[in-house]
């Protein structure tokens, strides 16, 4: 049974999950046309594969959708919200379905979901072409997000989940 002191811990260690997403999406980014590509979603996908898909969901959608409002898109937090919080739900579940084997294609699958999430974003914001035009990057921005948060979990799952279970 989940002590109210395991609550507090988690809910500080997502909160501190989401303020990292800010600060990865604001320090590292850079301007596309019709928004910006970053490193947000190496921080939220390395939270869905450490602590599940309900964590993922929303450190990828109240920290990327915060770094929106930041930047001065506030147009794309709604969309924000949605495509990036399914992604890391995406990240999490799927890594819990595999058995928490197969963490790259878990987060592969999820990196190609916001680039097809945010497509459709652009095509209701800005129409077909604008969509077309930030597919690529954002296809590039969660595949490196995918590796990162791989890598980053290998390395750093025993130290950040071992007070979770």
């Amino acid at each position: 049974m989940k002590t109210e002191k395991s609550s507090t811990y988690r809910l500080v260690v997502l909160a501190l999950f989401m303020a990292l997403t800010v600060v990865m999406t604001l320090l590292f980014r850079i301007p596309i046309p019709y928004g910006y590509v970053n490193l947000g979603d190496m921080v939220l996908l390395l939270a869905g594969l450490s602590f599940g898909g309900s964590a993922g969901f929303f450190v990828g959608a109240l920290g990327s959708m915060l770094a929106d409002l930041f930047a001065g898109y506030a147009f794309y937090a709604p969309i924000t919200f949605v495509v990036k919080g399914l992604e890391g739900f995406l990240a999490g579940w799927l890594f819990q379905k595999m058995d928490h084997k197969k963490p790259l294609v878990a987060t592969v699958i999820a990196g190609i979901w916001m680039a097809i999430g945010y497509a459709i974003g652009d095509t209701i914001l800005f129409g077909f072409g604008a969509a077309i035009a930030s597919f690529p990057l954002n296809i590039a921005q969660g595949l490196v997000g995918a590796f990162l948060s791989t890598l980053l979990y290998r390395w750093l799952n025993p130290y950040i989940t071992k007070k979770f279970k």
